[in-house]
């Protein structure tokens, strides 16, 4: 997550929009795994995964990510570009270990007797949203880091993206009757975050900058193709094959 010497240092409104974006999304991923991870003893009775590889890998890392974005916009506010540009060789050092972790804990999964935890859908079948979810992961972080000197703003807006996408699973855990009666609620919600995005490209820019209407017209694509692709037999033939790695 690097930034040129003069794009560290936005208006102030400026400063304020991403970080008050971030804080958001930290305080979705917060409501959502509390009673899983953080509060764990005091809900012996909420389903969990039974591997111990979700908690000391995979969520390691995706945490990790979460908290090192907040890092960042914080380095950024406090003009200290030197270390938010040291640090975001981690950053980028993180999403493989991300995408490897993310599809073998989808596969792990998938491949359990139950399935997903908390989700009625076939676990074949669901495995097409995560694994969705990783390909747009990767495919926004990648633009970041492309877009990282030559075009800072839309760096910040694909870093933006890249860590929306993980509000889906982060949102899908709310305690909420709205989100565990709907299953199109957690997808709505996250794409919210898109409407503050283009609030402030309209207010800074009065125009959508091409990154924000890219990440848009991907996340809802995506959002709207993954159940039919999941229901389709070539994708669950697809499944059972990757599934079957495994051994």
């Amino acid at each position: 997550m690097t930034v040129s010497a003069t794009a560290a240092r936005p208006a102030n409104p400026e400063r304020r929009f991403f970080l008050a974006m971030i804080l958001a999304m930290e305080a979705a991923m917060l409501f959502g795994f509390a009673r899983s991870v953080f509060l764990r003893p005091l809900f012996p009775d909420l389903a969990t995964p039974p591997e111990l590889y979700f908690y000391a890998v995979h969520g390691t890392l995706f945490f990790g990510w979460m908290s090192l974005l907040l890092v960042q916009a914080l380095l950024v506010s406090a003009r200290n570009t030197a270390l938010h540009m040291r640090l975001g060789q981690i950053a980028y050092g993180l999403v493989p270990l991300m995408l490897v972790a993310g599809i073998y804990g989808s596969l792990v999964a998938a491949r359990r007797p139950g399935g997903f935890f908390g989700v009625p859908v076939p676990p074949h079948q669901f495995l097409a949203v995560v694994l969705g979810d990783m390909a747009m992961f990767a495919l926004f972080a990648g633009l970041a880091l492309v877009f990282r000197r030559s075009d800072p703003q839309a760096h910040k807006r694909f870093i933006l993206l890249a860590s929306i996408v993980f509000m889906d699973p982060s949102i899908g855990r709310w305690p909420v009757a709205f989100v565990a009666e709907n299953p199109m609620a957690s997808f709505l919600l996250k794409c919210a975050f898109l409407i503050p995005m283009a609030g402030w490209d309209l207010t800074s820019r009065k125009r959508l900058h091409w990154a924000t209407v890219l990440g848009a017209v991907v996340l809802i694509a995506e959002g709207l193709l993954r159940d039919p692709i999941g229901a389709s037999p070539q994708w669950l033939a697809f499944a059972d094959w990757a599934t079957g790695l495994l051994g």
